[in-house]
């Protein structure tokens, strides 16, 4: 470690809560699919910030939108009526089959607002006293106690309980599991058609379209966490259409502002109904500034077909990524993923893998210590993914 990095490091256990296991990183400035630390090192990003600077860092356009903004108009709350947060709106909904948006500031948010909505449309358009809401083992679905609940790790939950209730989990593909959790009480089931945080795990579209069969069957909403895997990242604009689904409800948020905190929720015009005026708010949510930022990232992603560039570049490097699996099946057990959303699950420890892919400038993140998880930005120049990927080889041959 230098001096530069070591005077951040313990800046930081002065001020800041222990809540975070830090990468030995201190990021000075960011530019297109690269960081720089506090001592000029270049490194090439294949996380994106968890798959939130999908744009890439500082992109001019997004720049010069967020100037422009900033000398109009920047807050005034929900209590007005704002011009960018409609423009943001249209375009959004544009992408979907949704009718109406609700926005926040996280994907946790989102999430609490698809489980909020679920519940009330329940009882007060539909009469039921339906108030579960069943998740999958392997999902994440945030960080506040209801979205832990939802979650269900008792390693994420440590210290917290008692947690709300109205919560169950049932493992995935498991039909059988999932017809005997439907019981009157739930109002919905919430599903990742990409598991991001437990490893990059898609779910398979026939068993997708299974379940939200059996909602419709049970008269269950069906919802979709698109936190991680929405925004052209798995090669259509979001995960569900992968699939030919058509959820309910779906949250958002991570690449909707490219590094600004912003989530949504978007649901149908039916199931809307659920919300009035006062039954759901937020002081900062959809603002001005932030609001015309996304409407901006939004733009730039329709416009440069960064879906179909996802499913095309994604395509080749997974190919690039089973490849070397081939060549060394005893050091990688599996790779799996959508667009530019990768996971490779490794047969050997996987920390001194990491470690020297950081030495030699890629950043990537390790997930249950076994698995690389790749969330580089849409528009990361090819040729990083193919020097990633015969460095990944080269490490992995010597290990």
């Amino acid at each position: 470690m230098t001096k530069a990095f070591d005077a951040v490091k313990a800046e930081e256990e002065h001020l800041l809560c222990r809540s975070y296991s830090r990468y030995p990183l201190a990021i000075a400035r960011g530019k297109g699919a690269r960081l720089w630390d506090v001592d000029g090192k270049e490194y090439v990003d294949l996380l994106a910030g968890i798959a939130v600077t999908a744009l890439g860092h500082c992109n001019d356009e997004v720049c010069a939108a967020l100037e422009a903004q900033v000398h109009r108009l920047w807050h005034v709350s929900n209590l007005f009526y704002q011009e960018p947060q409609l423009e943001l709106a249209r375009l959004l909904l544009s992408t979907s089959h949704h009718g109406k948006v609700f926005f926040c500031n996280s994907g946790a948010e989102a999430n609490e607002a698809s489980i909020k909505l679920a519940r009330r449309y329940m009882r007060t358009i539909r009469q039921r006293d339906a108030f579960e809401i069943i998740t999958l083992n392997g999902c994440f679905h945030g960080r506040t106690l209801a979205t832990l609940a939802a979650t269900g790790r008792e390693s994420l939950s440590d210290g917290f309980t008692p947690l709300p209730e109205g919560f169950k989990q049932v493992p995935p593909l498991d039909m059988a599991a999932l017809e005997s959790a439907l019981t009157p009480s739930v109002a919905a089931v919430l599903v990742e058609v990409v598991q991001g945080e437990g490893g990059i795990v898609p779910l398979p579209g026939d068993w997708l379209r299974e379940v939200e069969t059996l909602c419709r069957k049970r008269d269950v909403l069906f919802m979709c966490d698109e936190v991680q895997a929405g925004f052209c990242r798995t090669g259509t604009f979001w995960a569900f259409q992968n699939y030919g689904l058509t959820p309910d409800i779906i949250s958002t948020a991570k690449a909707l502002a490219n590094g600004l905190p912003m989530g949504a929720m978007l649901a149908t015009d039916e199931v809307a109904q659920g919300f009035v005026a006062g039954s759901h708010a937020t002081t900062f949510g959809g603002g001005a500034l932030v609001s015309a930022v996304a409407t901006k990232i939004v733009e730039i992603m329709l416009r440069d077909h960064l879906a179909d560039r996802a499913a095309e570049v994604g395509g080749r490097f997974k190919a690039r990524l089973e490849a070397i699996q081939r060549r060394l099946p005893e050091k990688i057990r599996e790779v799996r993923g959508m667009g530019l959303m990768l996971g490779v699950e490794l047969a050997v420890p996987g920390r001194p893998v990491w470690t020297e892919l950081l030495r030699r400038g890629y950043i990537c993140n390790l997930s249950h210590d076994v698995t690389l998880r790749l969330l580089p930005p849409l528009t990361i120049e090819e040729i990083d993914l193919i020097n990633f990927a015969t460095s990944l080889e080269d490490i992995l041959q010597a290990a």
